[in-house]
């Protein structure tokens, strides 16, 4: 048996978090995961400056790829709108991997089968054992079905259904470009350049919607890669995409039931308007390490709700924009 203080279930960027959170207190914290970093992790990749700040990023310590977005291209109805931005774009298999070390805790390959609570203690699979133990396993978090799935329900109606692809490609259009409602999809779709020649499309729609107009994501995913052919931004390509779901960001009543606890998509944090999940992922990773730290209550009201206003926030306020722009963590512009 291995016997910890915390276990955090789940390597991605919730996990990630709160691990390293813990680890820098001197909580002993291990993190299980059922893959093996680096891991293959289709996903837009996109984070914020904020995203950064929280991290406590710097330019000279992150070693791999960083695409840098002055500006967002968003697409409503067939009309294209330019907004002036400070954005970046990463892949997943470089990014969590790094993360996970950087977390510097022990990583151990088991996918979880089963949880029960002892004498004080979370028992996992006969195997491990501790005081605290955190869900950061995505949507089909174990630690949320043994423990949330009560307490917060998930309603359907903000299940989404997503499939993308990310390959190298010559990309030609270095913009990020969001399409709306196209063709009357309850979503949207995007087109996502990263670094060192990697390009990730996908779309992203309300299952529920879909199912009750008796569409698929399959019919809409055709239809966006025509689009692509058609503006000339992918073409020949043989797509094989993979699918994917997660909730956007719903009432969530807790985020600790004695010491378990749950952060990022486990808690459905996903932005209400973009889908996004990142920033979400890692301002809840932390909130659930300081819960453990300090011994309070779990509460996720302050994560972000809304991206657009992360995109918009360094031009609103002029000021604060251009005092963070000395700062490494906003020039970015690495693997281009």
């Amino acid at each position: 048996m291995i016997d910890v203080e915390a276990i955090v279930v789940g390597g991605g960027p919730a996990g990630s978090t709160c691990a390293w959170r813990l680890n820098r207190s001197g909580i002993h914290t291990i993190i299980i995961d059922k893959k093996r970093f680096p891991r293959l992790k289709v996903c837009a990749g996109w984070i914020t400056p904020k995203t950064i700040k929280n991290l406590q990023m710097t330019r000279e310590e992150y070693p791999h790829s960083f695409l840098t977005f002055n500006r967002l291209n968003f697409h409503f109805f067939g009309a294209r709108f330019p907004v002036r931005t400070r954005q970046y774009s990463i892949r997943r298999y470089e990014f969590d991997d790094w993360l996970l070390k950087r977390a510097d805790v022990d990583v151990q390959q088991h996918a979880v089968k089963h949880i029960r609570k002892a004498d004080g203690c979370y028992i996992i699979d006969d195997t491990f054992r501790c005081k605290y133990i955190v869900g950061a396993g995505g949507t089909n978090c174990p630690v949320y079905r043994a423990f949330f799935r009560k307490t917060n329900p998930r309603n359907r109606k903000g299940l989404i259904a997503a499939i993308e692809e990310e390959f190298r490609y010559d990309y030609q259009d270095r913009d990020c470009q969001m399409w709306f409602f196209d063709r009357k999809f309850p979503g949207y779709s995007w087109y996502v350049p990263k670094g060192n020649g990697y390009l990730n499309v996908g779309i992203g729609g309300s299952f529920s919607t879909m199912k009750r107009r008796g569409e698929t994501v399959r019919t809409h995913w055709n239809h966006f890669i025509k689009k692509l052919e058609d503006l000339s931004l992918v073409k020949g390509r043989l797509f094989d995409p993979r699918g994917h779901n997660y909730y956007l960001r719903q009432a969530v009543k807790t985020g600790r039931r004695d010491n378990a606890l749950i952060c990022g998509d486990a808690a459905g944090l996903a932005t209400i308007d973009m889908g996004e999940g990142i920033g979400p992922a890692v301002e809840s990773g932390i909130i659930a390490g300081e819960a453990i730290i300090k011994g309070t209550t779990c509460s996720f009201k302050s994560v972000t709700r809304y991206s657009f206003f992360n995109i918009l926030f360094p031009f609103l306020r002029k000021a604060h924009y251009e005092s963070i722009q000395d700062t490494s963590y906003c020039s970015w512009n690495k693997g281009v």
